[in-house]
């Protein structure tokens, strides 16, 4: 059964629309906010959210240029520190002031630096195949089909194409599953062609120096010393290295690192043991 959610929109300080999926559950709990990669949208926490939800109230915003939000007009703004922004905008308006942050990719990078401003309103931190340190093999990898404007015929054509940029990472799904990655990271255009579902001149910014994420994280994770974390990490991730992770262990009393098997960067988070790690892991969180 799918659970039932709305679609919601707030304004960002420089205007623009932007929209958050929000799933209704119990408020006597504190809410759970799923932050999304780089080219990704809502829709990639839709199992994950149709799991949670009910328990919890769980919202996942859209940053500007992807999904239903508004393609910003200036693409220097395509950044994570302009992603927080608009994000703290969302919570001052929702008046949240405490909350659980799981974050895929960019969207760890986002809640590490919202961990900077005040780490004291995040009562818990998943944080999904990304850390302080990345490896440039995975920014190399990213860098080479990131805002590559391709379209597609069919459903059919999109999903081979996912498996043939990505199956390294994913080795193990079949055309069904590749379908339904596509129907979550594409749309269907106007124009009759299936696109990806993001603003091509998010890559602009990306691809400069220190375009990926602020050149020194560490004071950032370091934020996160107090506040329960768990660490998602794909067992054939090229972004999030095991040495990476043991400075990380090293540095965070209060972390578990979980390795999800047979899988790149980032696990969807719909894997069984995503799923049991994550339970397990909101369930020691009022």
């Amino acid at each position: 059964m799918t659970a039932s959610f709305t679609h919601e929109y707030w304004t960002s300080s420089d205007g623009l629309k932007l929209h958050y999926r929000d799933y209704p559950g119990s408020t006597d709990r504190l809410p759970v906010f799923c932050l999304h990669g780089l080219t990704r949208n809502s829709r990639d926490f839709a199992p994950l959210a149709e799991h949670l939800c009910g328990d919890r109230r769980i919202i996942v915003p859209e940053t500007r240029g992807r999904g239903l939000s508004e393609y910003a007009k200036d693409s220097s703004t395509y950044s994570p520190l302009t992603y927080v922004a608009d994000l703290e905008v969302l919570l001052s308006e929702l008046g949240i002031s405490r909350f659980i942050s799981i974050g895929t990719s960019m969207g760890g990078l986002m809640t590490m630096l919202m961990a900077m401003k005040d780490a004291s309103r995040l009562a818990g931190v998943v944080l999904n195949d990304i850390g302080p340190e990345l490896n440039p093999e995975g920014i190399a990898r990213i860098s080479g089909y990131v805002g590559h404007g391709r379209s597609f015929a069919t459903w059919m054509h999109a999903a081979k194409a996912l498996m043939q940029e990505h199956g390294d990472s994913f080795p193990d799904l079949g055309i069904e599953q590749w379908l339904q990655m596509a129907k979550r990271v594409m749309v269907l255009g106007q124009n009759g062609r299936i696109t990806f579902d993001y603003d091509m001149a998010i890559a602009e910014p990306f691809n400069q120096p220190d375009g990926a994420a602020p050149a020194d994280l560490w004071p950032a994770f370091e934020a996160l010393s107090n506040v329960p974390l768990l660490l998602l990490r794909g067992e054939l991730s090229d972004l999030l290295t095991e040495a990476t992770i043991a400075k990380m262990q090293a540095s965070h009393s209060n972390m578990t690192a979980v390795t999800v098997p047979r899988v790149g960067h980032a696990p969807t988070l719909d894997e069984p043991v995503s799923f049991a790690a994550i339970d397990a892991f909101l369930a020691g969180i009022e």
